[in-house]
């Protein structure tokens, strides 16, 4: 079986972990957390960084952190994991979800502008697998507008949009450390802001709000969640090779690229796309013609032993938001078509250029 991702632990890794294991620094209180979180602020260009439990942790904190009240309006991409619908409602609020582009698989930014109202207070702005955002234009419509702009950078980190990194731009920008991310602490999430209010905020969510003068009179409604020190001695470990790690991620999707591209039944994102440069978190393809779903070409790839993953299921057709009955747009023509015929392919850092070959050539067999 070729898995759909397959992360590189490194020796350096483990024995990152095996000290602060020997140290006794296994829990939530420990010294490497603070030195990740400064590495990672650093990296991004961001002053201040708080570490939690995941990037879902970190979307929900980052929503009350700006004061999102019951019927104030999100805008959120509707080509997206759910985390970013579930994160705005619940804080009773509504997400306005919005469909994406075609070629790039990105939130309309054109969409976006117009589905502002009164009620907008915020946009959670998500890089989608392999381009980002164009987020220049996104920050200037949210400082006219004057709503808060939550950067969603978990697929992205590492790369860069007009010579700063993603994550860079948001009011708060949230990141994920899961599995598949570019790099791993097992679980994990960081949020990053350069507004020191926002800050201390966050430390105080993500650690239940225990009071000042009395510990255990606690003055708000937080969470637990707290990252460990196990999480943030790979962390470090890993941050060290980041810059590695996108440039082997770019060449494996210019390896898939060059091997698909002239098969006239896929749409595959090239590496330059106008001025957005790929990153692969992920390697996408796209069926054309609706030759056949992308369920089915999973069905078939699985016989050969190649594990994918099929597209985000867009959030105008998830079950627990229709029975929560809310009112969507009568049109997502692009997502739903997207979700519908897209999955992508073994693309993790552990992937061999001869899986590769073999994944390719199984693919323009099924879909010649």
């Amino acid at each position: 079986m070729i898995p759909v991702n397959r992360p590189i632990v490194t020796n350096l890794d483990a024995k990152s972990v095996y000290k602060v294991v020997k140290d006794g620094w296994i829990s939530s209180n420990g010294p490497q957390i603070k030195i990740f979180e400064n590495k990672f602020k650093k990296f991004i260009g961001k002053k201040y960084g708080s570490a939690v439990t995941s990037g879902t942790a970190a979307l929900e904190i980052a929503l009350k952190c700006i004061n999102i009240k019951k019927n104030d309006e999100v805008i959120i991409p509707n080509f997206t994991i759910i985390s970013s619908a579930l994160a705005v409602i619940k804080q009773h609020a509504i997400p306005i979800p919005i469909d994406c582009d075609l070629k790039t698989w990105n939130m309309d930014i054109n969409l976006f502008e117009k589905s502002i109202t009164k009620k907008t207070k915020a946009v959670i702005a998500t890089h989608i697998y392999g381009y980002p955002l164009e987020m220049d234009k996104i920050q200037k419509i949210c400082k006219k507008k004057k709503i808060f702009l939550i950067e969603d950078a978990a697929e992205m980190l590492g790369h860069k949009f007009n010579r700063k990194y993603c994550g860079f731009y948001g009011d708060i920008s949230v990141f994920s450390f899961y599995a598949n991310k570019h790099i791993t602490t097992g679980e994990g999430g960081m949020l990053l802001t350069d507004n020191k209010q926002f800050f201390t905020k966050i430390e105080k969510l993500k650690n239940l709000c225990f009071g000042k003068i009395n510990r255990y009179n606690h003055d708000d409604i937080g969470w637990n969640y707290r990252f460990t020190n196990l999480q943030a001695a790979i962390g470090i470990s890993q941050l060290r090779r980041i810059n590695s790690i996108i440039k082997r991620k770019q060449k494996i999707g210019k390896d898939y690229y060059e091997k698909i591209v002239k098969n006239k039944n896929i749409y595959i994102q090239s590496p330059y796309y106008n001025n957005l440069r790929n990153v692969y978190w992920v390697v996408g393809i796209l069926i054309k013609n609706k030759k056949m779903t992308a369920s089915e070409l999973q069905k078939k790839l699985l016989k050969k032993g190649i594990d994918t993953r099929l597209f985000f299921w867009p959030m105008n057709k998830q079950t627990i938001l229709k029975k929560m009955k809310f009112k969507f747009k009568k049109n997502y023509k692009n997502s739903e078509y997207i979700s519908k015929y897209g999955l992508y392919l073994p693309s993790g850092l552990g992937t061999t250029k001869k899986e590769i070959n073999f994944v390719v050539n199984n693919i323009n067999k099924i879909l010649k």
